[in-house]
């Protein structure tokens, strides 16, 4: 089901480190509108709600007034110009984060038809961590991985062994 390819390799290692941390008794808030992912969750038995398509960036109040054990964010936070907010505003125990991390070798995500699909921020994995412990979370765990493509070039060489993407798992401190 889950091959070497884009997105398929990204899914199963983030299903795997999900797993490995979430229970599927645990009720999940996962940020953005359903998505294939959250589908694969469901699928896992996961019992996930999707937020709406609202602006986190200024409209968190569901984030906020969830009551579910824990917030999955998938590849969302660097869209947002203030992620800080929405992650100071969730009330679940739990978060289960990823991001793709800042490439010196490639310019920033930016869509040419989309003016929502850009990224706001890449981050390297010491500003993420960062952000989460500023906005109240430890990191308990996280992994990295790369995300090799079949282009010929210097750039597809260097995705072979230069980590793309990042995700943790974080407990709200209390």
């Amino acid at each position: 089901m889950y091959e070497n390819n884009f997105p398929n390799k990204r899914y199963k290692h983030t299903l795997a480190f999900l797993q490995k941390h979430i229970d599927t008794s645990e009720s999940i808030l996962d940020l953005g509108v359903e998505n294939p992912f959250a589908e694969i969750m469901k699928s896992n038995g996961y019992n996930v709600e999707n937020t709406s398509g609202e602006d986190l960036d200024v409209d968190f109040q569901n984030v906020a007034q969830s009551d579910t054990d824990v917030v999955t964010a998938f590849e969302i936070f660097e869209h947002l110009v203030a992620p800080f907010n929405v992650l100071k505003a969730i009330k679940a125990e739990k978060l289960v984060a990823s991001i793709p991390m800042r490439l010196w070798f490639s310019p920033a995500y930016r869509s040419k038809t989309d003016p929502w699909d850009r990224h706001y921020h890449e981050f390297e994995d010491w500003q993420f961590d960062w952000l989460l412990e500023k906005a109240g979370w430890t990191i308990k765990d996280s992994a990295k991985w790369t995300n090799p493509t079949k282009k010929i070039g210097v750039r597809p060489i260097l995705r072979y062994f230069t980590n793309r993407y990042y995700i943790v798992y974080a407990e709200r401190v209390r």
